[in-house]
């Protein structure tokens, strides 16, 4: 195993273990892939193709279990965005997305560009835990998909 990959996986198994989940084979893979290019959103299906492609020996429902395993770890999370199909997001901070629906695709709004000035109260008993802005988006007749990135 080269060098980087070794580390890599070694700070996976400590991020694995640091949330309480048991580094398995599959799980320290997924988490290497969803991890190791950054900031991501990725839906279990898309995932699943990327460990297809790496050679990873995984089903769609360990997929699914294992991104909900990571979701209530905190390790990611859910955003909905159309119909059934859920996002992770591995920058678990507070911020807000735009979805591209031409392109089924989830992006980051920068930073203070949105403003939330007032908040309903919530229900008795509750407290707001976080908020999700999704802004649905889709491409001008004529536009390029350079113009957005």
């Amino acid at each position: 195993m080269e060098n980087r990959t070794r580390n890599q996986s070694f700070c996976v198994f400590e991020r694995l273990r640091s949330v309480g989940l048991r580094p398995t084979r599959q799980r320290v893979a997924l988490c290497n892939l969803m991890f190791g290019s950054g900031d991501r959103h990725l839906s279990a299906e898309e995932l699943y193709e990327e460990a297809q492609k790496a050679g990873e020996t995984v089903s769609l429902a360990t997929v699914y279990n294992t991104l909900h395993q990571f979701t209530d770890a905190g390790l990611v999370r859910p955003l909905s965005a159309e119909g059934q199909r859920t996002y992770f997001d591995t920058n678990t901070s507070d911020h807000h997305h735009f979805f591209i629906e031409d392109e089924n695709e989830m992006v980051d709004i920068p930073l203070g560009t949105l403003k939330l000035n007032e908040l309903p109260e919530p229900p008795e008993g509750m407290e707001i835990v976080n908020v999700d802005v999704v802004v649905r988006v889709r491409r001008k007749s004529g536009a390029s998909r350079n113009d957005a990135h």
